[in-house]
């Protein structure tokens, strides 16, 4: 993903990308921690098909204000089984970090989420949090269809057919 923009606050971005072959658009709302937001989260919550949710290393009460979104966006979604990744921010400090690498794993573990550790400065690992979320939701989408038709006894089918344009679109909070 070679797109580039600036975050300040609560801002939405619409952007195409090429997943394992396939363009999908993407619809990215990022709320950067701001509280001024809370009033309209759970409208974002509500209609967030994955969430990346960020942490600083070297903050240790940022990994608590990722468990409260993760409360929070469970108890919108009415399910734990949300397409989430938990993101350690700034890895290109670890001589300053505060939150020793296995805590934030078995935090993820308790969730059943993948954890990734990322840099916004050297951008290592942004591009593969991106994708993975973005193949989580794609996959959960196709396992829906999939169960829903079976359940309906038609056959299951997936691919560019299924979408219009041969696109399938993807919402991230």
């Amino acid at each position: 993903m070679k797109t580039k923009w600036k975050w300040n606050g609560l801002e939405t971005v619409v952007i195409m990308v090429i997943l394992d072959g396939e363009e999908i658009q993407v619809d990215i709302l990022d709320t950067a921690g701001q509280e001024d937001y809370a009033a309209i989260r759970d409208n974002y919550f509500r209609s967030g098909e994955g969430f990346l949710c960020v942490f600083s290393i070297t903050e240790e009460t940022s990994l608590d204000s990722c468990h409260e979104l993760r409360e929070q966006i469970t108890r919108v979604k009415n399910s734990d089984r949300v397409p989430f990744i938990l993101l350690g921010n700034k890895s290109d400090l670890d001589e300053r970090r505060k939150v020793p690498r296995p805590n934030a794993e078995g935090k993820s573990k308790s969730w059943a989420v993948p954890y990734i550790e990322t840099s916004a400065k050297t951008r290592e690992n942004v591009d593969k949090a991106f994708f993975d979320l973005l193949r989580i939701i794609r996959d959960g989408k196709q396992a829906e269809k999939t169960s829903g038709k079976a359940a309906n006894g038609q056959t299951a089918s997936s691919g560019p057919q299924d979408s219009p344009r041969g696109k399938f679109c993807c919402g991230i909070l």
